[in-house]
């Protein structure tokens, strides 16, 4: 009888303990993002090796920014914390995340493309940071995206046309970065009952092109630079001809009165 009792305690005790513990991914992916992000304000201050170690307890999330869902990393929301460094690619570890918002911080580097490994990603915003190199198709595989906020950025590169297979997208804002060519069609023209995202989310990027962005400016002469330049070229022909008339003049005058004395002497009689 005590032997049972004793192995129904040691059951529960590891029942527990497993319970308690965190998941080894987002143990993982928490610590790579920690090392990978500098916080001069230090807002993070709970972000420690112990709290990785056990950063939620069901519902019930003891990190600053985490949002946890039976035991895991549901949401990480880290906007205007003054936030430097870069994305680690070890963010993709936590694979039960649906949400990542770093929005309004100054984070530099590119996206890494280990994100296309959240496959529950269903928000990702990181807006407002200075995040450059191009925008990774692998996102693509993120196929419950429907937010995705990349706007005022410094990335480049043309817009992935794989982008367009996010059917549940239906926030998409790339505007003020570095972008550069076609808008793809499947996303700047979409059809059906998928929402249509308008020339606000594109705008801001001087070499991207396609609707619903406006046609883009001819590169040469303006009409005004034309019309200054026909005016200007026609009161210098105006100046030079004037200029022509007052020298033919000057030319002819002594001309004309020395053939005038001549008549006058002609007429007079001799004494």
């Amino acid at each position: 009888m005590g032997f049972f009792w004793g192995r129904r305690h040691l059951l529960a005790a590891a029942v527990l303990i497993f319970s308690a513990a965190a998941d080894p991914n987002d143990e993982q992916c928490l610590t790579g993002l920690s090392q990978s992000l500098i916080d001069p304000l230090q807002n993070l201050q709970n972000w420690t090796k112990a709290t990785f170690a056990n950063p939620c307890q069901g519902f019930t999330s003891f990190l600053q920014g985490a949002t946890c869902n039976n035991g895991r990393i549901y949401k990480l929301s880290l906007p205007s914390l003054s936030l430097k460094g870069t994305i680690s690619p070890f963010l993709s570890n936590c694979t039960n995340l649906q949400s990542l918002d770093l929005s309004s911080n100054s984070i530099s580097g590119q996206i890494p493309p280990d994100l296309q490994y959240l496959v529950n990603l269903a928000v990702l915003n990181l807006s407002s940071n200075r995040l450059s190199g191009e925008i990774p198709s692998q996102l693509a595989l993120c196929a419950y995206l429907n937010v995705v906020d990349l706007h005022e950025n410094q990335l480049s590169g043309p817009i992935p046309q794989q982008l367009g297979l996010l059917v549940r997208l239906s926030v998409f804002d790339v505007s003020s970065n570095k972008l550069s060519g076609p808008i793809p069609g499947s996303l700047g023209n979409r059809s059906g009952n998928l929402p249509r995202f308008n020339a606000s989310s594109y705008e801001g990027n001087k070499d991207l092109y396609g609707y619903p962005l406006p046609p883009m400016k001819s590169k040469g002469l303006s009409v005004m630079a034309i019309v200054g330049i026909g005016l200007g070229s026609g009161l210098v022909s105006l100046i030079l001809s004037f200029a022509a008339v007052c020298v033919w003049l000057r030319v002819s005058e002594p001309k004309s009165e020395n053939e005038h004395e001549g008549k006058i002497t002609q007429l007079m009689p001799d004494y």
